[in-house]
């Protein structure tokens, strides 16, 4: 294996490092760094990047790194590892989605090294992160007020990338096309192959996606044969049709009735809308069968807002329910009789 350069920073095969990659500097003269930690087996083989806080709001995935480095879990046999916490850092410390500039980071790609700050940013991250990796895994949530059941979004007409989706080992995959200006459209030009694991909420921990998430990087590392395979049986998750949004039909005071990972069945009430004074309004019902995969959870709506992101399937329904259960139970046994 030949020694890996990052910015000023040389790794040498079995190395461990962390490194603070420059990005810019604030007006106040402060310097803005990645944090970047680097893991890199003796043996060669494959590179990838995991990432996180490209929306600088969520963070369950700066969390989902966290961890899998403080619990030594990215020790790897072969290759190389590179994680990245934080790519939008601005936003972090800002707990916004955006660059200062009120740009989204994730319509920037692949950036330009004479752009706009966000350009500059994502010009770096490919530049010094993505040209060196073969996969990558890049780390989201939903928005403000808006969870998302454990997914992936790939390119299931890639048979590589496919591949990768399935062994992720969330039970919902969704075949979602390239965004213009995204993370995953650079890489996917650069010949990356790459995921997008969705989960959760922005600017909120929830355990299930954070476990989730953990045990989809440890797959896949294992199926690239950077670390040792387990003996558990993997099961082939759902992937979805499509997917579409049900809108509010009313302006009013949410009560909730359908939950995330729920059945979904034609006409079924969803939530109910009621005014100030007690009134029903009106009854959000499903359009069509399926598995409700994201939800807004603001008791508060607009007539239009997307309310409730339901995926269908070739597959029984019920048979996805289920193992979304099952999921659940064994990553979080402990909270095995709640509801997520």
């Amino acid at each position: 294996m030949s020694t890996l350069r990052i910015g000023d920073f040389d790794i040498l095969p079995g190395e461990q490092r962390k490194i603070n990659l420059p990005v810019a500097k604030l007006y106040t003269d402060a310097s803005v760094s990645l944090p970047v930690h680097i893991i890199r087996a003796k043996n060669p083989g494959p590179t990838i990047f995991i990432s996180a806080a490209v929306h600088g709001d969520e963070l369950n995935g700066i969390e989902i790194i966290r961890r899998l480095i403080r619990q030594n879990k990215l020790s790897i046999t072969k290759g190389t590892v590179i994680a990245v916490p934080m790519v939008n850092v601005y936003g972090v410390v800002n707990q916004s989605r955006y660059m200062p500039d009120r740009r989204d980071l994730n319509r920037y790609f692949p950036g330009s090294a004479k752009g706009s700050l966000a350009g500059r940013v994502a010009h770096i991250f490919m530049k010094e992160i993505v040209a060196h990796c073969n996969y990558g895994i890049d780390l989201h949530t939903g928005a403000v007020h808006r969870s998302n059941l454990p997914q992936i979004r790939a390119d299931m007409n890639d048979p590589e990338t496919k591949e990768l989706a399935e062994t992720f080992g969330v039970p919902v995959v969704l075949n979602s096309n390239l965004v213009d200006g995204s993370l995953r459209e650079a890489a996917v030009e650069k010949n990356t192959k790459i995921l997008l694991y969705e989960a959760g909420e922005a600017l909120r921990f929830d355990e299930f996606s954070i476990r989730a998430g953990m045990k989809g990087i440890i797959n896949v590392l294992q199926h690239l044969g950077m670390k040792r395979r387990s003996k558990s049986k993997k099961k082939t998750p759902f992937i979805a049709n499509g997917s579409q949004w049900v809108r509010a039909n009313a302006s009013g005071i949410v009560n909730n009735i359908a939950n995330l990972g729920d059945q979904i069945t034609k006409g079924q009430v969803l939530a109910e809308i009621g005014s100030p004074y007690g009134e029903v309004l009106d009854n959000v019902i499903a359009t069509r069968s399926g598995i409700l995969i994201g939800k807004q959870n603001i008791p508060l709506v607009q007539e239009g807002e997307a309310m409730f992101h339901i995926a269908y399937f070739d597959a029984d329904d019920e048979e996805i329910a289920e193992q979304i259960e099952n999921i659940q139970e064994s990553l979080l046994p402990d909270l095995a009789d709640s509801r997520y």
